[in-house]
């Protein structure tokens, strides 16, 4: 009762604060004060996570972020602010996302083609025999998620596809599920040379003086990504210990009586009882080399990309760092759908029309991602139209001049804050990867550690944040109620997050790679050790 008591009187007071504030903002608008460029520019965001934390509820959190943020770029004029809203927020991120939209609604589709075929069913069968244990069930999922690196969405709804029957077989919930989809999402991009977000970050170092292409600064950056690396410890620790902490523990606990915290709309899905494990994969893996085509085709492996540019035809690294995923991945899911479609038609565990009874659903399954992220990017276009950015920029350079060897750890910092406000990796990267390339001479390694703590940060944040796409993408592939899946990935990256900045203080004063890997891992798994002792401590 206690505990609900302080739940309410915390809640009211956090409330007030952000009433009093808008209140605040409100007067020094009246007065003719603008709040682009400074510290009110992060407002919105934080009035969404916060509200969403509290309320447990994203539609209306991100939606007051936005009216926030409207009002705040338009000094509180009315008419001005919902034009702003429509047009330069909803719209805008509706026409600016319709590639990603797509995609999500093709793949919904192709997952209820393959659930009502049977093959998501089968697959749950044949991994009941071959995949026999909680810690096997999650060792697959991460191997999977490591796999397909090449893009954070695509991993993280394909990962979630494939590995649904598998993790319900094993009873563990869909919280945990997408936690696992997520961690080996972006962590695992951010790492790989041959992905979307190698292609992000090497572009926006490409025309900066660092003495090196893009891509170079990317690969040597690689090793100082200590929030991806811990990430993937702390995995495959978690796992091997066999315990949870925070509000996951609680997720697991009702998962083991059968409570999988699932989507309501999954109950009372029919499967036909003769699909088979081929009727699940072969999609997958069409799916896989369609979309990989589609990308370097729009890159311009096979000659010209779609800008009209031949510079990268017959590389297919080139290819894949100047492609785009908004639409290649469209691109491969519409071929990999009709040839879904074909394929179980022909194989005669579907009907044409029991087929095309799947486009709704689909459609349907996709319609809670597609919301939060359309009201996620108009909230993101309130912070940049606020200037953020310019804001982020002066205190990087303010704290330049005093924390030379300490700033990989401050970069880091400021990263995950930049990003888990704004809800977005590649606009971090934006905005600081040219900061550190100035602060940093070209031959420092100290540029290269900055370089991999700005990476890391984006990540970390993007990771946290209710209103990162990617942590929509990993509830969608999970198929769990977004909301669930922060609050329970929160405590889990606020681990790894508190390690990776010490590992960033000890990087920059050592500058060696492996003091610090083992530095973190050690403390990393210290920090494990000692959470699992006081958890067994409060069951006991």
């Amino acid at each position: 009762m206690k505990k609900n008591t302080w739940k309410t009187v915390l809640t009211v007071v956090v409330l007030l604060a952000l009433a009093a504030a808008l209140v605040v903002a409100a007067v020094e608008c009246a007065n003719g004060a603008s709040l682009a460029n400074t510290a009110w520019s992060l407002l919105p965001p934080v009035i969404a996570i916060i509200l969403a934390l509290i309320t447990k509820e994203a539609y209306s959190a991100l939606f007051i972020g936005v009216l926030v943020g409207g009002l705040f770029t338009c000094g509180f004029a009315p008419v001005a602010t919902l034009d702003t809203i429509v047009n330069d927020g909803l719209i805008a991120a509706i026409s600016g996302n319709a590639g990603i939209f797509l995609f999500l609604v093709l793949l919904g589709v192709i997952v209820a083609l393959v659930n009502a075929a049977g093959g998501s069913a089968a697959f749950g069968r044949w991994a009941e025999t071959h995949i026999k244990t909680r810690v096997g069930a999650q060792l697959a999922t991460f191997v999977l998620g490591v796999l397909i690196f090449i893009d954070d969405y695509f991993n993280c709804l394909t990962v979630g596809s494939v590995m649904r029957p598998v993790t319900d077989n094993h009873k563990i919930s869909r919280p945990k599920l997408a936690y696992l989809i997520d961690a080996t999402a972006a962590p695992v991009c951010m790492i790989a040379p041959i992905s979307s977000w190698a292609a992000a970050v090497s572009t926006t170092a490409a025309d900066l003086d660092t003495g090196m292409s893009g891509i170079e600064l990317f690969v040597k950056a690689i090793p100082y990504n200590l929030y991806s690396i811990l990430t993937f410890v702390f995995i495959l620790a978690l796992v091997a210990m066999k315990f949870d902490y925070g509000p996951m523990r609680q997720f697991e606990e009702r998962a083991a009586k059968g409570d999988l915290a699932a989507l309501a709309s999954e109950d009372g899905e029919k499967a036909n009882p003769n699909g088979r494990v081929i009727d699940l994969i072969l999609p997958v893996l069409v799916l896989i080399i369609t979309c990989t085509v589609g990308m370097i085709y729009v890159g311009g492996f096979f000659g010209v990309d779609a800008w009209g540019g031949t510079d990268c035809a017959g590389d297919f690294i080139s290819a894949f760092g100047n492609t785009d995923a908004f639409i290649g991945l469209p691109w491969g899911g519409l071929i990999a759908l009709v040839l879904t479609v074909i394929y179980l038609v022909a194989r005669k565990v579907l009907s044409f029309k029991e087929a095309m009874k799947c486009v709704p659903k689909g459609f349907i399954a996709m319609v809670p991602p597609i919301i939060i992220l359309t009201l996620a990017v108009s909230l993101k276009t309130m912070i940049n139209s606020l200037g953020a950015d310019v804001y982020v920029h002066d205190l990087m350079f303010a704290a330049s001049k005093s924390l030379y060897s300490m700033l990989p750890a401050v970069i880091f910092v400021v990263a995950c804050i930049l990003a888990f406000a704004s809800g977005t990796s590649w606009g971090t990267f934006g905005i600081l990867i040219p900061i550190v390339t100035a602060v940093f001479p070209a031959d420092s390694n100290l540029l290269i550690i900055g370089i991999s703590a700005c990476c890391a940060g984006a990540v970390c944040g993007d990771h946290c944040s209710p209103i990162s796409d990617t942590t929509i993408m990993a509830s969608a592939g999970a198929q769990c109620e977004h909301l669930n899946h922060v609050t329970t990935q929160l405590p889990y990256a606020v681990t790894v997050a508190i390690v990776s900045f010490v590992g960033f203080i000890v990087a920059g004063f050592v500058q060696n790679v492996f003091v610090t890997w083992a530095v973190g891992i050690v403390l990393l798994l210290g920090a494990l050790f000692l959470i699992r002792a006081i958890e067994r401590k409060k069951a006991a």
